[in-house]
């Protein structure tokens, strides 16, 4: 799965956080059923802001699009738009972002085992080798399905 890195306009800053202009979403008090229309779920519950419930660290977050399908089994698939923390630790079972050997890709991290695991088993893990350039760029935090 390869990634490419959004323009740096939509890049989240303070600036695009405290933005007066951005007004919070209506938030249904029930979930929306797949199936029959409940009676009860024309009750809104109050108002949702998107970036204020998927972006925990402003200044540390960026957002990438996914390319590929050697993440599906994690729930990323080709063309989601990934939200990534650079503040968080990386740590093993994370799904992150990486740069290896200047090539970006988002991988499931395995630090015992020194490798970076796909999430299909039709893709080979990625062995980190002495020497070789890996750079964990983020930890992915959410991914957002584009329909």
């Amino acid at each position: 799965m390869k990634i490419s890195l959004l323009p740096k306009s939509l890049l989240v800053s303070d600036s695009v956080c405290s933005n007066s202009d951005v007004k919070p979403r209506p938030l249904f008090a029930s979930r929306v059923s797949a199936g029959f229309p409940s009676p009860a779920d024309d009750y809104v519950e109050s108002g949702i802001d998107l970036h204020q419930h998927l972006v925990k660290n402003p200044a540390a977050t960026f957002f990438a699009k996914a390319s590929g399908d050697s993440m599906q089994l994690k729930g990323i698939y080709n063309g989601d738009l990934l939200v990534v923390d650079r503040s968080l630790s990386a740590k093993t079972g994370d799904v992150v972002i990486a740069a290896i050997d200047g090539e970006l890709v988002c991988k499931i991290l395995d630090t015992s085992n020194r490798q970076l695991l796909p999430a299909n088993p039709s893709y080979s893990p990625i062995k980190l080798r002495d020497g070789g350039d890996c750079l964990i760029e983020g930890v992915v935090t959410h991914a957002i399905r584009y329909l």
